[in-house]
């Protein structure tokens, strides 16, 4: 029978280096902040019992874990690791399953790795640790194992021989084991150390000293990126966007220039979608299967269907819906609007809050002005409407199916089906009045310079 799981996510630290006014686990990757991300995994593992633990300094980081759905813990004061993992024992009173601790500033983690620190639990380790090899081992906590693979111990940085700094297996803090067993070995960790503080990895020798197993994972050294300072988390959201391009690309999404595109956690992109050079995926972004998205746009909260194409400089803001085929193009700003299949709205328009029906075009300078200070309005346009250049269509309104705008027209009342509305001044036309005028001129001017 699998084993029930729960997940406790430390999110207590200071974050000083961040050097910001947000609290450093709120700081976002992907346009997500971290402890979401980290909450994710632990609900993609299956874990049902999730605590999130936040120090004195970050409420907002309790109210956060909250509306994430997960239980809070307050570790006051902070005393290392262990002591956090501790202060989340009444909220884990009764789970019986695996535990593991995951951090809340590491947040590229992926399930898959999860998947295989619990494995190591269900092949019969009592304690399993997730390592990795960065380039760079630094003062990291090396990871001992024996003869036969097993993990011996972890040595900090500072308490380690020649011999064991030498070792490139370093450890990223993510462990796991029975619930029941890491909360007994915790409250047999002491602080007899220089910071007094209670670590979590001790539990790895007070496991062995039981004659328990214990087992390291490893994980690709990209995965485990803590982030504690705006380098780091920029190199966070540089290996996000890394990761995501390889996957789109791989699922069949062409990146004329990858390294100049930028997703969001939840970008959804289908096959034969093609991305040209420098476009920006905000969250809640979908673009269905033959679309293509021009260079220098910029989506948020926008799905775009099968055959549509955005750009290039084009701004499609939440609620944004394009049906199949239609035409976003240079220069437009379409926001919680749908535009019907085979829709165009070519170029230099605003497009706010209104329903454009299939087959309509919009033409060059064409606005809805959809906010009167106060409140905002619904333009609706009709299928196989023809709207002349810069309209102004004042919300609320419509216009029928079929019908015509002037170029140039305010349109204020509705505009039935298949009619032509204008409201364009008379045009007045001055004979010679251009000649006069030059003469008139030229003659000024040499007055002046005489």
């Amino acid at each position: 029978m699998p084993h029930t799981r729960a997940a406790i996510i430390l999110a207590a630290g200071q974050g000083t280096r961040m050097k910001s006014r947000t609290v450093k686990v709120l700081h976002a990757v992907g346009g997500r902040p971290m402890l979401a991300w980290t909450v994710d995994l632990a609900k993609t593992c299956g874990a049902t019992d999730i605590v999130t633990v936040y120090g004195a300094h970050s409420p907002a980081v309790r109210d956060a874990a909250g509306q994430l759905g997960t239980a809070t813990a307050l570790q006051d004061p902070p005393l290392g690791t262990g002591h956090a993992v501790l202060a989340a024992r009444d909220a884990l009173a009764g789970v019986e399953g695996h535990a593991i601790v995951l951090y809340a500033d590491t947040p590229l983690i992926t399930p898959e790795t999860v998947e295989r620190v619990f494995a190591a639990l269900g092949d019969g380790a009592s304690v399993a640790v997730l390592g990795f090899e960065p380039e760079d081992p630094a003062a990291y906590g090396r990871l001992i194992v024996d003869s036969e693979g097993n993990l011996d111990r972890i040595v900090e940085f500072k308490d380690a021989s020649e011999a064991e700094r030498a070792v490139r297996l370093v450890n990223s803090g993510v462990l796991a084991a029975p619930a029941p067993l890491l909360l007994e070995l915790l409250g047999e960790v002491g602080n007899d150390n220089a910071n007094g503080e209670y670590y979590l990895t001790d539990v790895v020798g007070l496991a062995r000293a039981r004659g328990l197993k214990t087992a390291v994972v490893k994980a690709d050294a990209g995965e485990v990126l803590g982030v504690n300072s705006r380098i780091d988390l920029a190199e966070a959201e540089a290996a996000f966007q890394a990761r995501k391009r390889r996957a789109l690309m791989a699922g069949g999404v062409t990146l004329v220039a990858p390294d100049t595109v930028f997703f969001s956690h939840d970008t959804r992109i289908a096959r034969d979608v093609v991305v040209e050079p420098h476009v920006v995926f905000g969250p809640g972004v979908t673009v269905e299967e033959d679309a293509v998205i021009r260079a220098f746009s910029h989506l948020e909260g926008a799905h775009v269907r099968s055959g549509a194409s955005v750009g290039p400089y084009a701004r499609l803001r939440p609620g944004t819906d394009l049906g199949p085929g239609a035409k976003v193009g240079n220069f437009v700003e379409v926001k919680k609007s749908q535009l019907g299949e085979g829709a165009k709205v070519s170029h230099l328009t605003y497009i706010g809050d209104a329903s454009i029906g299939a087959n309509a075009n919009i033409g060059a300078g064409t606005i809805t002005c959809n906010y009167d200070g106060y409140d905002k309005h619904r333009t609706i346009v009709g299928e196989g409407a023809f709207i002349g250049s810069n309209t102004c269509l004042v919300a609320p309104v419509t216009v029928g199916a079929g019908a015509f705008t002037g170029s140039g027209t305010v349109v204020t009342d509705d505009v039935p089906g298949d009619a032509l509305a204008l409201t364009r001044t008379p045009q007045t036309t001055k004979a010679g009045w251009a000649a006069r005028f030059r003469t008139a001129k030229e003659a000024r001017k040499a007055r002046k310079e005489s």
